[in-house]
């Protein structure tokens, strides 16, 4: 999560207009992610430690990496503050109504997210998916296609309906996991994991460009630490809490045998989806700043 955060930032500071370019660069996470997802399904690990040590490999070669990276260094002249270090400075942009609902809704909306980090594998195993994570993988082959082509929607749409249509695939995607099966029905599970593109794209890379756009200078690093922190620190915490409490309450075992009431469950992070949306909806309103950006 903190690369995540560093990443974003140091990318944001070398674009011109991060709305357009900022795409481009962030699907090659998604690829990364692919390549794990189809690595971890052929090797057949998906329930063994084994994954963490693939993990821990990959992560290794990763920070050995980033001493090749082009250096950035500190402005001259400035030094940081212990606020400014600890990212604190970026509150003060909680003044600012659209950053603030941004920020709150992006916490609410890691709940229904943790539900398909944290449920679908053991949910499309249970039901008796074969190559669960690999096929797990369209999700984030969809990403690719949305991500290159959201200058075209930032222009059409805007930060609002944007973040909105997002909300909307998390609806659609979590009805459709409650009432398909590994049958007839089974297309309807496909189309809930390729919504995976929408869901993700445009609202939280979506929130990610706003807050860049939002965010002076001096605090677009802090302000990125701070979205962060928001979903994938506080908002996954929550929601991973969150989401073990009530799969545990449609949790049944018979002797060796666990199951699931799997309908009721993805049914709660589809009603969490839609009182955030309707929430969104009335609250966010397009800071010029954010309109004339997602118009240029």
């Amino acid at each position: 999560t903190p690369t995540m955060a560093l990443s974003n930032s140091l990318s944001f500071h070398q674009m011109k207009d991060p709305g357009k370019q900022f795409p481009g660069v962030r699907v090659l996470g998604t690829i990364g992610w692919i390549a794990a997802g189809m690595t971890i399904g052929f090797m057949k690990v998906e329930s063994s430690v084994v994954q963490l040590y693939v993990a821990a490999i990959v992560s290794a070669l990763l920070g050995l990496y980033c001493f090749t990276l082009p250096h950035v260094p500190p402005k001259k002249d400035t030094k940081a503050t212990f606020a400014e270090i600890i990212g604190l400075d970026a509150l003060k942009l909680f003044k600012e109504r659209a950053f603030a609902i941004i920020i709150i809704a992006s916490v609410l909306t890691c709940i229904p997210l943790s539900f398909y980090y944290s449920w679908t594998n053991p949910f499309l195993n249970e039901i008796g998916m074969e190559y669960a994570a690999s096929k797990m993988t369209m999700g984030q082959m969809s990403e690719i296609f949305f991500m290159l082509v959201m200058p075209f929607f930032f222009i059409r749409l805007g930060i609002k309906r944007m973040i909105m249509v997002g909300m909307i695939a998390w609806i659609l995607r979590y009805l459709l996991f409650a009432y398909g099966n590994n049958e007839a029905l089974v297309w309807m599970l496909y189309t809930g994991i390729i919504l995976h593109g929408v869901c993700y794209d445009f609202f939280f890379v979506t929130g990610q460009i706003f807050v860049d756009k939002q965010a002076p200078n001096h605090l677009k690093a802090s302000a990125q630490g701070m979205i962060t922190f928001a979903t994938y620190g506080l908002g996954m915490f929550i929601g991973t809490w969150f989401s073990g409490l009530m799969v545990g309450l449609f949790t049944f075992t018979e002797g060796d045998q666990t199951t699931h009431t799997w309908t009721q469950i993805w049914l709660i992070p589809m009603a969490i989806a839609i009182v955030v949306l309707i929430l969104f909806a009335i609250l966010f309103k397009n800071p010029k700043k954010a309109e004339g950006s997602a118009s240029s």
